[in-house]
């Protein structure tokens, strides 16, 4: 395997510049996942990892070998689109096993290589049948397998889950992560859910315009991140937002009234903006220590969990609607009048006028 090193790569189409200097280093054995919406770049940036897209500017790295003037079958990479790219008058043994025939190794060299490789995938019992036999996640994981046979220093995916059920992908992003535990490959996936990222990768990489906007752990992400668009981008139910301003002592102001102190870093008359996650809103008994208050839209109970969306009449134009997790069963109903706070002080984040996240410090009612 290899880690990848990426030194101020772009790339232009024309006048659109597509990718603008990406720097990046990925650990040997990491599996990083590239995240972002559509158009942000990601399958860009793998593609010209993998040699498949040309750099514009910059350096690829893979390992202490600059790769970025060499073409993609010399790089030593194997990638797994989004179609499965079968061939359908082959079985599952000689869809894995292909690579290493056209590499030119023997018989029974490459019949040993495949059953190894299907053993890892759990494939074995249907190495006879053909493409049309399978179902779809078996015909990804042949996909994965026919990726493996070389045993390449670098792995890349380039949204292999798409075309699965939503049962279907929590199971491969099981098996995924697996395998990677059990090879310890370098192993680059690019996905525009952010579930998938959550759950599968060592770091993530959010993309937004061409521009790595952060790169660190789930958690990290989760918990600290960078700037509004990430903070937006990654949670499920997505962080809310409201707008704030501080006053001349330096107190942040909630839609509410209420006045809140949060460390010593906010500047007088501040325009802000103030984030929270769904499950870091809780009901609050005094409406005198609420952040928020509104009339409540609409109510799923799922028993281990009740999410209510609140409409909070605040914000410009005043049409702001709060999701809100609160944990277990909680009997509200459309139409109730609920005050909110935020659990716990380390839960408040806190944005400038140009998005970017203040360091938040302690939080407490002024």
């Amino acid at each position: 395997m290899s880690s990848v090193s990426l030194f101020n790569v772009t790339k232009s189409f024309g006048a659109a510049d597509i990718i603008k200097g990406v720097d990046l280093s990925i650990k040997d054995g990491e599996l990083v996942v590239f995240v972002g919406p559509s158009g942000c770049g990601k399958s860009t940036l793998l593609r010209m990892i993998s040699g498949l897209e040309e750099i514009t500017a910059g350096e690829i790295h893979l390992g202490d070998k600059r790769v970025d003037h060499l073409p993609a079958s010399d790089r030593d990479i194997a990638m797994v689109f989004q179609s499965y790219a079968l061939y359908p008058h082959m079985t599952v043994g000689e869809n894995i096993g292909f690579p290493l025939k056209m590499a030119g190794w023997s018989k029974a060299d490459i019949e040993a290589k495949a059953r190894e490789i299907g053993d890892v995938l759990q494939l074995l019992h249907l190495f006879d049948r053909t493409p049309k036999q399978l179902s779809g996640g078996q015909r990804q994981r042949v996909a994965i397998g026919r990726a493996l046979a070389r045993d390449p220093k670098i792995i890349l995916l380039d949204e292999p889950l798409s075309n699965l059920d939503a049962a279907l992908r929590v199971d491969m992003r099981m098996e995924l992560a697996r395998l990677h535990r059990e090879l310890g490959a370098t192993m680059i996936y690019v996905t525009h859910d952010q579930v998938e990222a959550m759950t599968m990768a060592d770091r993530i990489v959010v993309l937004r315009d061409g521009i790595v906007e952060q790169v660190g752990s789930p958690l990290d992400l989760y918990l600290n991140p960078a700037n509004q668009f990430v903070a937006g981008f990654i949670g499920s139910p997505k962080m809310n937002f409201w707008e704030a301003h501080s006053d001349e002592t330096g107190r942040v102001i909630m839609p509410s009234g209420q006045a809140v102190v949060i460390g010593d870093h906010v500047s007088a008359n501040q325009k802000l903006t103030v984030g929270a996650r769904p499950e870091h809103l809780v009901l609050c008994d005094d409406p005198a220590q609420a952040a928020l208050k509104g009339t409540v839209l609409s109510v799923e109970h799922l028993g281990s969990d009740t999410f209510v969306q609140l409409h909070c009449g605040i914000g410009n134009p005043a049409q702001i609607d709060i999701n809100v997790r609160l944990a277990g069963i909680v009997r509200v109903s459309i139409g109730d009048a609920l005050a909110l706070t935020i659990a716990d002080a380390d839960n408040w984040h806190l944005f400038d006028k140009d998005g970017v996240r203040l360091d938040q410090g302690a939080a407490k009612a002024a």
